[in-house]
């Protein structure tokens, strides 16, 4: 299956042009750091754009999967859209690469459905209770997408 997951009806206000410049700010932090700012672990996740064929960059929060590959969530801050980057991942889902504790990764990026993304949701939830107030601020599923290392 791919990426389905659909705008929904309600949501927080979806983040603007400042977020962008914070964002900027957090992923030049997060490259010269073990990626731990504000709490939480990050990577900064490079798409290529789906209209502009440019990169992309956006500090995201992660969370280890199981086989070594990192879990995300399109959260938006609980936004009535998915992010910008999802939509950038939908289009080009192997053409995305992680940076995280100083390396550079090329990754497939896979939503996940059902019972995968059920666990994996799970242990979002688990690790940063601060993604549940996300999920009852939308009416959408928030998507949770898996990257795995190319070898």
């Amino acid at each position: 299956m791919s990426f389905t997951h659909p705008t929904g009806t309600r949501g927080a206000k979806q983040p603007g042009r400042s977020t962008r410049f914070f964002n900027r700010l957090i992923a030049r932090r997060a490259r010269r750091t073990d990626g731990r700012t504000m709490g939480m672990s990050l990577l900064v996740l490079t798409t290529v754009g789906r209209k502009s064929g440019q990169p992309r960059e956006n500090p995201v929060a992660y969370f280890a999967a199981p086989d070594g590959g990192w879990y995300i969530a399109a959260s938006a801050a609980g936004a009535q859209a998915n992010p910008a980057w999802y939509l950038n991942l939908a289009a080009h889902p192997d053409q995305v690469t992680v940076e995280l504790a100083g390396r550079k990764v090329a990754v497939t990026a896979r939503e996940l459905h059902g019972t995968e993304r059920t666990q994996a949701w799970q242990q979002i939830t688990d690790e940063s209770p601060g993604f549940h107030k996300y999920e009852q601020t939308t009416d959408r599923e928030i998507p949770v997408i898996h990257l795995t290392p190319k070898p």
